[in-house]
């Protein structure tokens, strides 16, 4: 078990975030990496123990056309003060790795400098691809070459050459030796060279224990990066695209493929293939840009730090900022932010509490960083799976839909389960619990415990997390002429315990047995199979009046047969 198996990572564009001009000047630094000491306490209060950083290297614009490896850009600062960060991140408990931008260059860089300036005769012509002295380009150089992209601004290293991997692999070990460096994101890592990856994946074994290397990989089999021999992780765009679009079409299939055939090809072992995960990062929108229902934030920042793999939240995206690429520029993903104008956002931002309880969650929950991974309930609107370790199970619970959603499900290794967003308790009965699930909204049933119950009590958040109206419960309430009634009836969804005189004499009856609870206990068995009968033909008249009954909401009404489930399950309705 290394760090990087219970890393939940806070994705920073440090030229973005602190306001740095958009070109190099290549003047006197600026100690602008010192405005990011502050936001470490703020990465460490979100819930995040690991910071993914970059680039951070000289370069002449975004930070992707490097000049110089060991240097740290100007606009940001100076070497001393990328140490001073990294030591203080450590302090704070909180691992760091940086981008290597190690497939192309910048025309700045030294060695294609000498190209330019000395031709065929210069000794690092063979560090560049295609170099080609009898053409040109936009440049006029007087010669062509290769790059990445068709942006002739990146060279394109050769990574064949081994004066080229040495260089990088020397540049890896000035990292680790000068800032304490945790691992590295290689940038477009599916285009380089899987010899040249080894290699990399060689000094990562050597400079540092758990040195943790993660590729940026698009499209493709993760398996083909990720291995003993390459790459601890990748980045997973499948599951970014999934996360969203399966919100956005209503379509939880879309998301449950995607993992299933992930878990799949990492041998359907949780550590089989362990990617990185993310909603949005500084290349494509934000998540709150990207969905069509902003209340979606919910389920699917619950389903990115539950699902196989290592959760990542990108920089003023746990605030719910909006970012909408444009087409010929990137700027709008990259934003200058202000610690201070989101003072307190842990207490006063729906959007950080949720992501902040999340961290919490996950970092007291071994089985979401370690559990193996298995489908409990799949519709197009709502999801349920457990994730099992050491035989500890959780249970996540998500719906899309705009009304709530009473999930059936098993639950065999435990008694009572607790929701650790929501703070509710559920009895599991018969190996089954049965759980409403809020519109648009979802949580993380864990077994009960002394852990868990102080964990939830830390969880400041409760049903508010998800944004849901708040309405009053059903409560008990005696009335004048001696019976017991629920309180608040013409607050809950549809109307559904409106007055009784307009409900068929069962549900009326079964809607005041809920309200009394266990004070009526018969035992006479066919009373109480008529009575279970007339508790699920409750429930289902309830949830007629919310929308459409499908057949799997009948079969899970009439599979649960247990009195005080089914009594849970009509005070849920609210």
């Amino acid at each position: 078990m290394a760090w990087y198996d219970e890393a939940v990572f806070y994705h920073i564009y440090p030229l973005g975030l602190v306001g740095a001009p958009k070109e190099n000047s290549y003047g006197e630094p600026v100690h602008r990496l010192k405005d990011l000491i502050p936001w470490i306490a703020h990465v460490k209060e979100t819930g995040c123990n690991a910071i993914y950083i970059g680039p951070l290297f000289e370069s002449v614009g975004h930070g992707y056309e490097t000049t110089d490896y060991k240097k740290l850009d100007s606009r940001l600062g100076t070497n001393e003060d990328l140490a001073e960060y990294v030591a203080e991140c450590h302090k704070q408990g909180i691992k760091v790795i940086f981008d290597g931008v190690f497939n192309h260059t910048g025309r700045d860089f030294f060695a294609f400098a000498d190209v330019k300036k000395n031709r065929e005769n210069s000794p690092y012509k063979d560090w560049f691809c295609n170099v080609n002295f009898y053409g040109n380009n936009e440049y006029n150089d007087g010669f062509s070459y290769e790059n990445w992209g068709g942006y002739n601004l990146l060279v394109k290293l050769n990574q064949h050459n081994p004066s080229v991997r040495d260089y990088i692999c020397d540049v890896i070990r000035f990292w680790v030796k000068e800032f304490d460096v945790d691992g590295i994101r290689l940038d477009a890592a599916d285009v380089l060279d899987f010899n040249y990856m080894r290699a990399l994946r060689a000094v990562a074994e050597e400079v540092k224990p758990e040195f943790w290397l993660m590729g940026e990989v698009i499209h493709g089999d993760y398996t083909r990066w990720v291995n003993e021999g390459t790459l601890h992780s990748v980045t997973n765009y499948q599951l970014h695209k999934a996360l969203y679009s399966g919100h956005n079409d209503h379509n939880y299939f879309e998301i449950a493929h995607t993992v299933k055939n992930l878990y799949a090809k990492g041998g359907n072992r949780p550590d089989g293939l362990k990617l990185y995960n993310f909603v949005d990062n500084h290349d494509v929108e934000r998540i709150y840009t990207k969905l069509n229902n902003k209340a979606h934030f919910t389920p699917v920042h619950i389903l990115l730090y539950t699902l196989p793999g290592v959760p990542s939240v990108y920089y003023g995206s746990e605030f719910g900022i909006e970012g909408k690429k444009d087409r010929f520029s990137d700027d709008s993903l990259r934003p200058a932010l202000s610690l201070a104008d989101y003072a307190d956002s842990v207490q006063n931002n729906p959007h950080t509490r949720l992501i902040a309880a999340l961290g919490k969650v996950r970092k007291n929950t071994p089985a979401l960083s370690y559990g193996d991974y298995k489908e409990l309930l799949l519709t197009n609107r709502q999801y349920a799976f457990s994730r099992t370790h050491q035989n500890t199970s959780v249970i996540v619970t998500v719906n899309n839909d705009d009304s709530d959603y009473v999930m059936t499900l098993p639950a065999s290794n435990a008694t009572e389960y607790i929701g650790a967003l929501s703070g509710e308790r559920v009895s599991a009965e018969g190996g089954r619990i049965v759980v409403n699930v809020r519109a648009n909204a979802g949580d993380i049933w864990a077994p009960v415990s002394s852990d868990t119950q102080e964990l939830v009590s830390k969880i400041s958040i409760q049903t508010d997390v998800t944004e849901a109206p708040k309405e009053k419960a059903v409560e008990e309430k005696a009335q004048p002429d001696g019976k017991t009634s629920a309180e608040g009836k013409a607050q809950t969804h549809g109307g559904a315990f409106a007055e009784e005189k307009t409900q068929p004499a069962r549900e009326e009856t079964a809607v005041q047995e809920a309200a009394v609870g266990e004070e009526s206990p018969v035992n006479d068995e066919a009373f109480e199979k008529g009575r279970i009968a007339g508790l699920q033909e409750a429930i289902l008249a309830i949830m007629e009046k919310n929308g459409p009954v499908t057949d799997q909401m009948r079969r899970d009404v009439a599979a649960n047969v247990y009195h005080d489930s089914l009594i849970t399950w009509i005070k849920s309705f609210r």
